[in-house]
């Protein structure tokens, strides 16, 4: 994984954040195809023996006794190359990813991500409000109501049902002047009400960033009247997920175990969740120790760094009993041409302002032989970068576009015509990344056969990720944007690509339709438009007609080029632990903790 992200404390993730710490990423000398950053990296091996005592099925809140199908008891060992700095969720070190892993256990909130579906589902409320169904609502002096109903079943590990004041506290805490939370979104709440199962706030004004928010909620009986910051870094306040926690014992695990008052059941067996007496995350700082403790079963699931070596030895365990899940991550990859007048300090002969030319490079550019080559063939590619947000928004836009290098050749040629000069591509991105030096490799052959001059310009990625973006100072650059979950993000990646905001005050490092943009035309004067109403309404339907414009036009005029997603692994011994369901998005593989089970006791 590349971002941070807290699957039940869950914020808005700011696009220029996002490409930070893709920069940085990319700044190792050891990334590779599936490189990650290292905050983020989620590997791991200890040496213990997993447990596998049978327990009775604890006692169930339902009537009727359900059909046992799945059998309680034993313990999950997962294996994680960080400790986290605090359990605390809400404060500094807090958003680093092993927390959130951790936290899948014990802690809940407004909104999950499925993953099956890879998108948001409601948790601790009935459903995720809507203006549809009547959860927002826009009033008439300009400000937006969200609405939740709690789950009258949802309750505290010590029985206290989750409440309406419970909402209220964690905004009182979030907000609270003196603690170092931050604050975003929040501080546009202008009202709020609680009630026993409802909770409803205001905002300054409608936005859809309100479907990230509350994704974790504090326990006020447990929580008020605490040093919020000194009381729970090494221990946690009441649980609200399927696990409590249990113990820390520093420099080596955590160990949470069940919540026999969990309110969640298993909707195809009836029977009360989890099943697992207790899940322990061991910790070990080596790489390759998280692959031979792996190998020698002493842990049970794995999320590996997704270098193609590795993924291709744990694949070789799947005849003794292993799974490994290789997927598509939220980190993607794009092809993109700069239309400011910095390209022509890299490349005079640039000619991205002319679409042929830009078609010819879209018709060289064989997307499959860069996953086949970078990626060994384990991801498919892109077709459109909205599937890194939301896939069952994407039209896979960019499938208009097929390799073809006799057409590649007629559109340069036209090109050529039409700008009366020998246009060639000069391609920049970060000489310190294994996966991008490789794909420069195989554009020189791929454009030879278009006969289109073509040079490799390749940078230190301080330098890629500094002066030349900032200057735009490139004439075919690639790099990556982070997906998340959701609308909001969506809709926020669109804000780079937005003729209204160039560098330094805004992101549009393209120049695409700026000031002094090369490219200025009606297409980036209607992009700006679909921008600005995207940003204007929290209407489903309203953002889904203008998304599919807005990828429409992006692929129409070929600005940017999608490639391909960077994989996201994980590994189980399928024969031991049932259940297991890997989730690409930031959920992070322990999303469904709840449903894991020892298929060998």
């Amino acid at each position: 994984m590349n971002k941070l992200w807290r699957s039940r404390k869950v914020t808005f993730m700011v696009l220029l954040i996002a490409f930070a710490l893709v920069a940085a990423a990319c700044s190792s000398a050891n990334d590779d195809a599936g490189g990650t950053d290292e905050t983020t990296t989620t590997t791991a091996a200890p040496a213990e023996e997993t447990t596998t005592t049978t327990t009775k099925a604890p006692e169930t809140t339902t009537t009727t006794e359900p059909k046992l199908e799945r059998p309680y008891g034993g313990e999950a060992i997962v294996g994680d190359a960080q400790e986290p700095p605090t359990l605390n969720g809400f404060v500094p070190g807090g958003d680093n990813f092993i927390v959130s892993i951790i936290a899948q256990t014990y802690a809940a909130g407004v909104q999950e991500i499925d993953g099956y579906t890879l998108e948001l589902i409601p948790e601790l409320v009935t459903e995720l409000p809507t203006v549809a169904n009547g959860g927002v609502t826009l009033n008439d002096d300009g400000t937006m109501t969200v609405s939740y109903t709690i789950r009258d079943e949802a309750v505290w590990e010590d029985g206290t049902p989750i409440s309406g004041d419970d909402f209220q506290f964690t905004l009182d805490t979030i907000m609270n002047p003196d603690l170092p939370i931050d604050k975003t979104n929040y501080e546009d709440i202008v009202d709020s009400v609680a009630g026993p199962k409802t909770f409803e706030y205001t905002m300054a004004q409608p936005t859809v960033l309100f479907e990230l928010m509350f994704g974790e909620i504090l326990p006020k009986h447990v929580v008020e009247g605490t040093d919020f910051v000194a009381d729970w870094n090494e221990t946690r306040w009441a649980s609200s997920g399927p696990f409590k926690f249990k113990e820390w014992a520093k420099g080596e695990s955590v160990t949470v175990e069940r919540n026999t008052n969990y309110w969640k059941t298993d909707e195809e067996t009836g029977q009360q969740l989890p099943y697992l007496d207790s899940v322990t995350f061991k910790f070990i700082p080596e790489s390759e120790s998280l692959i031979t403790a792996f190998k020698a079963r002493e842990v049970d699931i794995i999320q590996p760094d997704p270098n193609t070596e590795v993924i291709e030895t744990l694949q070789a365990l799947e005849p003794d009993g292993a799974r490994v899940e290789v997927l598509s991550g939220p980190v993607w990859e794009h092809l993109n041409f700069q239309f400011g007048p910095g390209r022509l300090e890299r490349n005079p002969n640039s000619c991205n302002d002319n679409y042929n030319m830009r078609l010819a490079v879209a018709e060289t550019v064989d997307k499959k032989v860069l996953t086949d080559e970078i990626l060994a063939g384990q991801v498919e590619p892109l077709s459109s970068y909205v599937d890194a947000f939301s896939p069952i928004l994407s039209q896979g836009a960019w499938n208009q576009y097929t390799v073809d290098n006799a057409a590649a050749a007629e559109s340069y040629a036209k090109a050529v015509e039409e700008e009366g000069k020998d246009c060639s591509v000069v391609f920049s991105t970060t000489s310190n990344n294994d996966a991008r030096v490789k794909m420069s490799e195989l554009f020189v052959g791929m454009f030879d056969a278009s006969g289109i001059p073509y040079e490799n310009q390749l940078e230190d990625s301080q330098l890629f990720f500094g002066e030349t973006l900032d200057n735009g100072k490139w004439d075919l650059g690639e790099w990556a944007w982070v997906g998340s979950p959701g609308l909001s993000g969506l809709i926020g990646i669109h804000d780079v690509w937005d003729p209204e905001a160039p560098p330094p005050d805004g992101s549009n490092y393209y120049r695409w339709g700026t000031e002094d943009s090369s490219v200025i035309d009606a297409a980036t004067a209607r992009y700006a438009e679909v921008r600005d109403a995207m940003n204007a309404t929290v209407d489903e339907g309203e953002l889904t007609a203008l998304i599919n414009e807005a990828e429409n036009i992006l692929a129409d005029n070929l600005v940017i080029i999608p490639l391909y997603a960077r994989l996201v692994t994980a590994a189980v011994w399928a024969d031991e632990i049932g259940g297991f369901k890997h989730n690409p998005t930031q959920a992070s593989h322990t999303w469904n903790v709840e449903y894991w089970y020892r298929t060998d006791i």
